[in-house]
């Protein structure tokens, strides 16, 4: 029984030994084979790091309005008689848009104008009556006024009348209609909206921290979006007061419209101009990479290869290759020969560098801290890289190349 059971226990180790062994030179098999598979090369485009000039602004959210721009309404109730325009219509200031019926208006003006010519006349025969001694000083008098009270009543039926007409007080382009003819209106209802779309407003705030540096006269620019400003402007007001609640500053500006592509009520993103500053250090916002630990970019070197692997080997290991590096190897050229053999071309690798950024504008940052003039830098095929690792330059197509040095203050 115990011989049986010894010999069940030795075929027991066996077999576990057996699927130990098999493991273990399985795994280190895995191991050689991937330590000594080659790392791929990955392509990648660069740029070199130069200084630059850079333009630094002040950015804020805008909004447009018109510098003329009114509803226009009427002052008095009526039927309309006439709509003189159409939607978008440009109109010259002084130009009639909208006829009130005035039929009553211009009859009891009619009136008017009648009496005041009898009245006139009234008062033409006291003077003459006058100047021949027949007449008194009570007559002419009486005469006089009644003359002048005739003229006042024809100016106002003459007012009352003109507001049956509606007209543009300045050159602009109208909106949709908001009255039907027939309609009745009453004093204060709109009719239309005229903006004047040939020059706008731009009214944003900025933090207090720019108040200072904010002039009138301070150039600026505008568009729907960062990487579209085209329009120019000017600021021409800022506000004294700064809010204490929301610690920011008004500031309007103006700017031309000729095309009229920007509307009144629009959302455009304002820049204000700061002078200019030099030697900038900036690159593509493509190439920098941000991650838990801090914002990194790749530079591309020659690959420490060597000097990784005399770093990792001892000092004796290291002195004895050193040896046998120097020493010429049996069969090989020597230094007397014609013939010497041709050096490999240089290897490249990228590396990380963690940096510091700062403004940003038109997909440039600035890099205060961590990038030189002179490194190359990885703007596009990073997203594969690791540190270290063998890199080709290919410049042929470059997807990030550097836009208008411009930057903007945060």
């Amino acid at each position: 029984m115990i011989k049986r059971f010894i010999i069940a226990f030795i075929l027991l180790v066996l077999v576990v030994g057996g699927i130990v062994g098999f493991n273990l030179f399985r795994d280190n098999a895995i191991k050689q084979f991937f330590a000594n598979m080659p790392v791929p090369t990955l392509t990648v485009s660069t740029i070199d790091v130069k200084p630059m000039d850079w333009t630094p602004g002040i950015e804020a959210l805008g909004t447009v309005s018109a510098s003329h721009g009114v509803n226009l309404a009427v002052e008095t109730a009526g039927i309309v008689k006439e709509i003189l325009f159409e939607a978008n219509d440009r109109v010259k200031k002084g130009q009639l848009l909208v006829h009130l019926d005035d039929e009553v208006e211009l009859a009891d003006l009619a009136a008017a104008k009648t009496k005041v010519v009898l009245d006139k006349q009234a008062l033409d025969r006291a003077v003459a009556l006058q100047k021949r001694g027949v007449g008194t000083d009570a007559t002419l008098d009486t005469a006089q006024a009644t003359y002048s009270s005739s003229v006042s009543q024809v100016a106002k039926l003459q007012a009352l009348a003109d507001q049956k007409l509606v007209q543009a007080p300045f050159d602009g382009t109208v909106g949709i209609p908001r009255i039907d003819l027939g309609q009745y209106v009453a004093p204060g209802n709109a009719i239309v909206t005229l903006q004047n779309l040939d020059k706008l407003r731009v009214d944003f705030t900025v933090p207090e921290q720019h108040f200072a540096e904010l002039k009138i006269g301070q150039q600026a620019i505008f568009g729907v979006s960062k990487d579209d400003m085209p329009y120019k402007g000017t600021i021409t007001g800022i506000d004294p007061k700064i809010d204490p609640v929301s610690r920011l500053v008004s500031v309007r500006a103006e700017i031309n419209n000729p095309d009229g592509h920007l509307s009144p009520g629009q959302f455009v993103q304002v820049r204000v101009q700061l002078p200019e500053e030099k030697g900038v250090i900036a690159i593509p916002q493509t190439a920098l990479i941000n991650s838990l630990y801090g914002d990194y970019v790749y530079a591309v070197r020659p690959a420490q290869e060597a000097n990784a692997k005399a770093a990792d080997t001892k000092p004796e290991e290291a002195k004895a290759e050193a040896d046998r590096a120097k020493a010429p190897a049996e069969g090989t050229a020597k230094p007397d020969d014609k013939a010497a053999a041709k050096p490999e071309a240089e290897k490249l690798a990228a590396y990380q560098i963690f940096v510091t950024p700062g403004r940003r504008f038109g997909g440039v940052v600035e890099i205060t801290k961590g990038v030189k003039a002179g490194e190359e830098i990885v703007t596009a095929g990073q997203n594969r890289l690791s540190n270290g690792a063998p890199v080709n330059v290919d410049n042929t197509v470059d997807i990030s190349k550097l836009p208008a040095t411009q930057g903007a203050a945060q």
